[in-house]
């Protein structure tokens, strides 16, 4: 019998599939809830347990580990009669590792004290490669004593591990990063069509970039989607537009003024808007390509 925690890990999608995995490879006992039985399935084979529903998966973890879309969903998980703070059991640490409003956050913190239950926001950066090769970056907001409980699942999932600051702060930070890497995409989208359009061997003009002070994860990472206008979605356009809502809503409540963030706000929207939301959000690419005059 392991002495590690027991895991219930809700929402198996494009990340936390490898996540869960991730976990199994490293000894946890995994049980997993999502609506997609082939996702399920998938989770067996690698060695974990399917629930038949949240309150199933639940109701013998240590920890609780949600990976859902976004605010509705884990509002949805975690209330009421099926959900997970009326079938947790006292003492459980329930860890929110969605990208979601600070606010709902900080509420659901509130809700689960009632219930005896510690939480932990801990949304994630790094994709789904980041996923798969269990090296994201995981920013965390939540009391200290439960973030050092906490630390050796977080070790089995990423490789850059911060508590933030209380409730809501792992959000926060999360929704920052999502502006940056928005940015930095449209940047990267604006710079691969104008070296196209002038002519410049696009691979080799890359590699130098990107050994530059121009060079970023970012730019690393999204290469190959430029070069082949490969855009399988690894982060979705869907996804990066409710975080783009997230940061620009969470900055006007506290008077920041994000004048590039907005622009870049707009374009994902639009892109959204032409049908392209289920594309990866390297897809910004077509964006800047349509208004360049070339087919996208």
């Amino acid at each position: 019998m392991s002495n590690l925690p027991k895991i219930a890990w809700i929402g198996l999608g494009i990340m936390g599939s490898p996540m869960s995995e991730n976990l199994i490879k490293a000894g946890y006992d995994v049980t997993g809830f999502t609506l997609e039985r082939d996702k399920l399935d998938r989770l067996t084979a690698a060695g974990g347990t399917a629930a038949h529903s949240v309150a199933e998966a639940v109701r013998e973890a240590d920890v609780i580990i949600t990976m859902v879309p976004a605010s509705p969903q884990v509002e949805a998980v975690s209330y009421g009669p099926d959900g997970i703070l009326d079938n947790a059991r006292p003492g459980a640490l329930l860890i929110d590792m969605s990208s979601i409003t600070p606010q709902t956050s900080v509420g659901l913190a509130k809700a689960a004290r009632d219930k005896g239950v510690r939480v932990l926001d801990a949304p994630v950066s790094g994709g789904e490669a980041g996923a798969v090769e269990a090296v994201l970056s995981i920013m965390v907001g939540g009391e200290q004593a439960d973030f050092d409980e906490a630390k050796p699942v977080f070790e089995a999932l990423g490789k850059t591990i911060v508590l933030c600051g209380p409730h809501g702060s792992g959000q926060t930070v999360k929704a920052a990063n999502q502006l940056i890497v928005a940015v930095n995409i449209q940047a990267c989208a604006e710079a691969v069509v104008f070296l196209e359009k002038s002519g410049v061997d696009l691979r080799a003009a890359l590699d130098v970039l990107g050994g530059g002070l121009a060079g970023s994860t970012v730019l690393a990472r999204k290469k190959d989607n430029f070069l082949g206008r490969d855009f399988r979605p690894g982060f979705r356009i869907d996804l990066h537009h409710k975080d783009m809502g997230i940061v620009t809503d969470a900055a006007r409540s506290v008077g920041a003024a994000l004048p590039v963030g907005a622009v870049v706000a707009q374009l994902v929207a639009s892109l959204r808007a032409q049908g392209d939301g289920g594309l990866d959000h390297s897809a910004l690419l077509r964006g800047v390509e349509r208004l360049s005059g070339a087919q996208a």
